[in-house]
């Protein structure tokens, strides 16, 4: 049996001062959003809201500290309503708040403390990438058990999920390199796992597309030319994560988080360290198969043989953001096995989606091949 839905209501407005007025945002609301956002978008909009900047508690991914911190300081307001507007780090967070219990964090990410949702969320990207808004999945590094985790669970879910592409108006670079290849890599796992199926492989199909083409313009014409492109992109995010959200992502994210939580490496870019090895590795292991739909896909995308299709794929991701080696970001040969056993131990969530069996053995070949 294989089951499809999109949980959050998904609404399109065309700016923020709308959102806050259609929205209503003030008293009884507890709104997550940064500083510079909140200047610029919303602080003549949302009198009487309690505003959470989360820069204050974190500079890079979210963390349990984080979320331990703002817990402190909120814990004695009373909201109903839990709004909040940012890339991926403010919406993980932001959807725990919506839970009745949420310290201890680890408690909660480890099953000992049970989800019961008691506030209304509503969500809104700014990036291009997480498709946070319209899953179910909170990730965070886990100071306290050094590894990161995702929890997944329906009480996670948005009531709504908000675009406005307003919101992206200058989004630098280099968070959009990262942002979409992690939606990039949402969509192709998505579309590779063995719980995929019809109308999950349309939504990731069609967010390949958006995202591939997106590249190969800017490719052609230049870094500046993806500010035009940025409304497209962002459907093609939340494309990707209805399609991750129900058909799930596999071992590019569960190899990824080790280097995410060890050397701090935004969650995009670990991605991309590991990506293209994971499918190489998927296509020597079992090239008859799904992989096989895939890979013409792309290829026709990026005009190349189906035989050289990774090797184009990495050509043109690099013309947006260059792959390191895991060494370059301090990773020593010790780090490795500690790797492999946290993605065997610990990531057994996402190991199950993949499009065919990774061992132990697997798996610290491709991190020794990219070491």
């Amino acid at each position: 049996m294989k089951e499809f839905c999109i949980m959050p209501k998904i609404v399109q407005i065309d700016t923020a001062k709308e959102f806050c007025k259609t929205y209503g945002i003030g008293r009884g609301d507890l709104l997550f959003v940064s500083g510079h956002m909140y200047e610029r978008f919303f602080k003549t909009h949302t009198e009487g809201a309690v505003i959470v900047n989360y820069r204050n508690y974190v500079s890079g991914e979210p963390t349990d500290l984080m979320v331990e911190g703002i817990y402190k300081d909120i814990q004695d307001v009373d909201y109903e309503r839990v709004i909040a507007v940012g890339g991926g780090t403010i919406l993980d967070v932001a959807k725990l708040f919506a839970l009745k219990n949420i310290s201890p964090v680890v408690d909660l990410y480890e099953h000992k403390i049970e989800p019961v949702r008691d506030k209304k969320l509503v969500l809104v990207p700014t990036t291009c990438g997480t498709g946070s808004e319209v899953t179910n999945i909170s990730i965070l590094e886990l100071t306290a058990i050094h590894t990161k985790m995702g929890l997944a669970v329906p009480e996670l879910y948005a009531d709504d999920a908000v675009l406005i592409p307003e919101l992206l108006d200058g989004l630098p670079f280099y968070t959009f390199a990262t942002s979409s290849i992690d939606a990039l890599i949402h969509s192709i796992e998505s579309y590779t796992s063995p719980k995929a199926n019809s109308f999950t492989e349309m939504y990731s199909l069609r967010a390949m597309d958006i995202i591939l083409n997106a590249y190969k313009e800017i490719s052609s014409q230049g870094g500046d030319v993806h500010e035009i492109l940025l409304g497209e992109l962002l459907l093609a995010s939340t494309y990707a994560g209805i399609a991750f959200g129900n058909a799930g992502c596999a071992a590019v994210h569960a190899m990824s988080y080790p280097l995410g939580a060890a050397y701090h490496v935004p969650h995009g870019e670990a991605n991309y360290a590991v990506f293209t090895e994971v499918y190489e590795t998927y296509q020597r292991l079992l090239p008859e198969g799904k992989i096989e739909d895939l890979n013409r896909h792309l290829a026709a995308i990026l005009n190349c043989d189906v035989r050289n299709v990774y090797k184009n794929l990495e050509k043109l991701l690099n013309q947006i953001l260059s792959r390191r080696r895991l060494r370059d970001y301090g990773v020593t040969e010790e780090d490795l096995n500690d790797f492999t056993e946290t993605v065997m131990t610990k990531q057994g969530r996402l190991m199950a989606n993949n499009y065919t069996k990774f061992d132990e053995q697997t798996v610290k070949q491709i991190y020794r091949k990219l070491w």
